[in-house]
């Protein structure tokens, strides 16, 4: 779960990404995670005019990263309606649907079984 806020970037000054109180290279070591979060600035051109700020929890980097791009999607197109069409057509503003199974009575995990035996 992921709570984004954007703020104008003042001219002159380089825009900043704030996530957890870390900066954003230090808390997404990744390059492909980073990547994954500044593609809905890529795709409005709006690189660099935003500061974010964010806090997310739960889940692993590639799930916290998906959940700050939901987030910074979500905030562009409020911001700007015509930022919704290259949001949509990019699929930014559709949540990743996948969750954990549930564990089934009578076996040890959602899928394992416990072993079998003939005798």
């Amino acid at each position: 779960m992921a709570r984004v806020f954007l703020t104008p970037a003042v001219s002159g000054q380089e825009s900043t990404i704030v996530i957890n109180g870390r900066t954003f290279e230090n808390f997404f070591p990744n390059p492909l995670h980073r990547d994954d979060v500044m593609r809905p600035f890529k795709v409005t051109n709006n690189l660099g005019s935003f500061n974010v700020k964010a806090n997310v929890n739960g889940g692993g980097t590639t799930g916290q990263s998906g959940a700050i791009r939901l987030g910074i999607a979500r905030a562009l197109s409020e911001m700007n309606e015509e930022n919704r069409p290259l949001l949509r057509k990019e699929e930014l503003l559709t949540r990743d649907p996948r969750m954990v199974e549930r564990k089934k009575s009578g076996q040890p995990g959602a899928r394992k079984k416990f072993q079998f035996s003939k005798r």
